[in-house]
């Protein structure tokens, strides 16, 4: 068992650096969005434009490319400064560029154009879990769940627990892994770490468990095996 749980990090760890795209080449979408930009020819509404831009800037950091990610957002601001989902993207960009200081700017700036946005209030609340504020993130991981409109409310049960890991709250961490799986009964991540939690608290037959819950889902490894 001891074995098994190091190794299940490690397929964990790959399989999520194998669902991610990193390059310069852009992704049949991104340049299928490129085109469509290019035959706007800046006609139309500004909002419309910069909506066109930010989805733009957004495949191109889903696709690695940050310099064009960049280029794009700041294109789709100079259309319309009050672009709320512009900044938004700028500020992930950002943070995965560890330009801290500009990400909070950019998040701080579409927190003031759509304060209870969920997808901008789990976003800050990653940055600032990512820059050791973990219990200032927990705040903002709620205030995204209690929207009724948020459509994925796991992902913030999720990084609240992960924040809640970080500062070694294991009872909190626990409690709000379980509310994600309640929400996304097949959320590997959650039932991961619930995973890790148990093994941690020599809970070795309900860690194995959780862990054969997960294996069902991803593919395992020889040492798994």
């Amino acid at each position: 068992m001891k074995k098994v749980f190091p190794a299940l990090c490690a397929v964990l760890f790959l399989g999520a650096c194998a669902q991610g795209t990193v390059g310069s080449a852009p992704t049949q979408n991104a340049t299928q969005a490129s085109s469509e930009v290019a035959t706007s020819g800046g006609v139309g509404d500004p909002r419309t434009r910069a909506k066109l831009h930010t989805e733009l800037g957004s495949l191109y950091f889903q696709d690695g490319n940050m310099a064009v990610a960049l280029q794009e957002l700041g294109i789709a601001l100079e259309i319309d400064a009050n672009y709320a989902p512009a900044y938004n993207v700028r500020g992930l960009v950002h943070v995965y560029l560890r330009e801290m200081e500009a990400a909070d700017r950019d998040f701080q700036q579409a927190l003031r154009l759509v304060g209870n946005d969920p997808e901008v209030n789990n976003n800050y609340g990653w940055f600032l879990c990512q820059s050791n504020r973990e219990k200032e993130s927990l705040g903002y991981f709620m205030r995204a769940i209690k929207n009724p409109l948020y459509q994925t409310p796991d992902r913030a049960y999720l990084n609240a627990g992960l924040c809640s890991l970080k500062i070694n709250d294991l009872a909190a961490a626990e409690d709000y892994f379980q509310k994600a799986l309640r929400v996304s009964p097949d959320n590997t991540q959650a039932t991961f770490q619930l995973a890790g939690i148990n093994y941690k608290r020599g809970k070795l037959e309900e860690a194995k468990k959780l862990i054969a819950a997960v294996t069902r889902r991803v593919e395992p490894n020889a040492e798994l095996l």
